[in-house]
């Protein structure tokens, strides 16, 4: 059996570790070639984990590069338009092609709600709304003058879905990016571009390193109870990049060809109450 991504190329943002690249690893497995970009440098002073390092993307390129597929890569901010169109435009000049978009960056800061500065709030929504916005952007009139049609997927979050306790900003960013999906989806429709968007739940990635459980604790002691809202159903508890890679190979390759302006849960069953 043909890989199911063969000759097609991705643009992925926040593609420095994590989620980003273990979907830059299986989709070059899968016969894609890549156009990668992440901030790799570090992050707003309100996030609480480990930024990504350029030897973080440097990594990426490595493995990407091990399945014998093509990458193009780039260390810029997805807030950042011009960024994202130079990194696409040199992505297309060398494969040819674009036909998929995922825009995975984005950030999360643990905060009571009367805790949450001006600041972060703006930190959050810039970089997981307008740094989705800008992917899309980026590189939709390419997808729409290759003729092919195509697929965009928006990682949104099991907060995108079902509010996420102590997050007020996080959580109304992924709703936003769910709404922006369905949106993309109506009006990118006649060109054949599908467009949907991904809700994972907890994912053992990097955005645990640092102080990430230790906010998580000061928050939940606010209001004990509350994280218990989102509570998976299967014993797993949490999910590996590569279990959400499963289904960014899916949304991207033909066998989801009938399938846009969807919700996509990868979330252990946590946003179904």
């Amino acid at each position: 059996m043909s890989p199911r991504l063969t000759d097609k190329v991705v643009f992925i943002t926040g593609a420095a570790r994590g989620q980003g690249r273990a979907h830059a690893v299986r989709m070059a497995k899968e016969g894609a070639n890549i156009i990668a970009v992440d901030l790799a440098a570090p992050l707003p002073p309100s996030v609480p984990y480990d930024s990504a390092t350029p030897d973080d993307l440097a990594e990426t390129v490595r493995l990407v590069e091990e399945t014998g597929r093509g990458i193009v890569y780039a260390a810029a901010d997805t807030r950042d338009l011009d960024a994202m169109r130079d990194i696409v435009g040199k992505g297309v000049a060398e494969f040819g092609r674009l036909d998929v978009i995922v825009a995975n960056a984005g950030i999360t800061v643990p905060q009571p709600w009367n805790e949450i500065t001006p600041e972060s709030f703006k930190d959050v929504m810039d970089t997981n709304v307008t740094g989705t916005w800008n992917a899309v952007m980026a590189g939709a009139q390419t997808i729409i003058d290759g003729g092919r049609g195509g697929s965009i997927i928006l990682v949104s979050s099991a907060a995108g879905i079902k509010m996420q306790p102590f997050m007020v900003h996080y959580t109304a960013s992924k709703h936003a990016v769910t709404g922006m999906a369905r949106a993309f989806a109506a009006e990118l429709g006649k060109h054949s571009i599908r467009v949907n968007s991904l809700h994972p739940g907890a994912v053992n990635t990097p955005m645990g390193t640092g102080d990430m459980m230790a906010a998580l604790n000061r928050a939940n002691e606010t209001n004990p109870g509350l994280m218990q809202m989102v509570t998976p159903f299967l014993p797993d508890w949490i999910a590996e990049p590569e279990d959400i890679s499963d289904a960014v190979c899916w949304l991207a390759s033909d066998e989801s060809r009938l399938v846009t302006a969807a919700q996509i849960a990868v979330d252990l069953g946590s946003t179904v109450f």
